[in-house]
C-alpha cells in the first residue's frame, strides 16, 4: 500500500518516482522522532524536501539532519 501511495502522490504532483528515496525519508523521520520528538518527524521531512528543492543533495542534507537529531537530547540538557 505504501508504494501505491507514493506512486499516486508522485503522479498527482508531477514528480518522477525514481527521484524519491523512500527509505532515506523514513530513516530520517525515525531518527528525528526518537532523537527529538515525534511531531518533529513530518516537519523535518518537509524541511528536507525544501532543501532538496533548493538544490541540496538529499543524502547530504539528511545526514546533516540526522547528526543534529542524534545530538539533540544532549544539547537540550545543557
Amino acid at each position: 500500500m505504501l508504494e501505491e501511495w507514493i506512486e499516486a502522490v508522485c503522479l498527482e504532483l508531477g514528480l518522477e518516482r525514481d527521484q524519491i528515496d523512500r527509505d532515506l525519508v523514513l530513516d530520517l523521520a525515525r531518527d528525528v522522532a526518537h532523537g527529538v520528538a515525534r511531531p518533529a518527524a513530518p516537519l523535518t521531512a518537509y524541511l528536507l524536501g525544501l532543501a532538496v528543492g533548493r538544490g541540496d543533495a538529499a543524502r547530504d542534507a539528511a545526514a546533516r539532519i540526522t547528526d543534529l537529531a542524534e545530538g539533540w537530547a544532549e544539547r537540550s540538557r545543557d
